[in-house]
């Protein structure tokens, strides 16, 4: 890995937003200081370094902050441009995955989320509903961006792989937790291959939790605990 010692990252190792930091910078192979915030205590560090939101995960570099992850992942991808990329190279592609990254964190996660979350069989059931539905649309998402490769970026792990590929962990928990299947090889045969090669992507496979570990966590926390953000 490059030696940066200078750098460091705020998070919680159960935070999908901090695991896909984690897998960026895998992907660069920048070393990094990871230091491990308190589920329910924020430090100082963290208050000082996001005042205005106050949530990890927050990439330090040369002493300065950077906040929210999506954003990170763009500033490490122009602060070290070496290969591989993340983004991709062209202008329309990269607007088209920034606009899944934008849908999976604004509306796809939030109601995967809620299933945990909200009271109620019935509310529950209908963002079930919501998170199959979008599933769907992120495997045709698949099949555009992908261009019949591998990954969402083409040969290699890119920007929308990472920004979906977080979220793998808590999918699977939700998949055992209430014994559904989310990706399967009827209705998404391409996601379902996609997440296969991704888990085994060596920068990939020693960021996400264990199934087991974050269903432990849930139950740690009762079933109310979002994940940590």
């Amino acid at each position: 890995m490059v030696t940066t010692s200078n750098v460091k990252l705020l998070g919680v190792w159960a935070s999908p937003y901090v695991n896909r930091v984690q897998m960026a910078l895998n992907l660069k192979s920048i070393d990094y200081e990871f230091l491990e915030e308190d589920f329910w205590s924020k430090s100082e560090l963290l208050l000082k370094s996001n005042p205005i939101h106050k949530k990890i995960p927050v990439l330090i570099h040369e002493e300065k902050p950077i906040c929210e992850s999506l954003i990170i992942v763009e500033y490490l991808d122009e602060e070290w441009p070496t290969t591989p990329s993340i983004l991709p190279s062209h202008p329309y592609d990269r607007a088209v995955a920034r606009f899944w990254a934008a849908y999976l964190d604004d509306k796809w996660f939030p109601a995967l989320r809620e299933i945990r979350t909200t009271e109620g069989e019935k509310a529950k059931m209908a963002a079930l509903e919501r998170v199959k539905e979008g599933v769907v649309l992120i495997e045709d998402a698949f099949a555009k961006c992908s261009k019949g490769k591998h990954f969402f970026g083409g040969d290699t792990v890119g920007y929308l792989d990472i920004a979906f590929g977080c979220f793998l962990g808590w999918l699977r928990v939700l998949e055992s937790t209430m014994a559904v299947k989310l990706l399967d090889e009827t209705k998404t045969p391409g996601l379902v291959g996609w997440a296969e090669r991704f888990y085994s992507h060596d920068a990939i496979k020693d960021v996400l939790p264990q199934t087991e570990k974050l269903v432990a966590f849930a139950k740690m926390f009762k079933f109310n605990a979002q994940p940590p953000k």
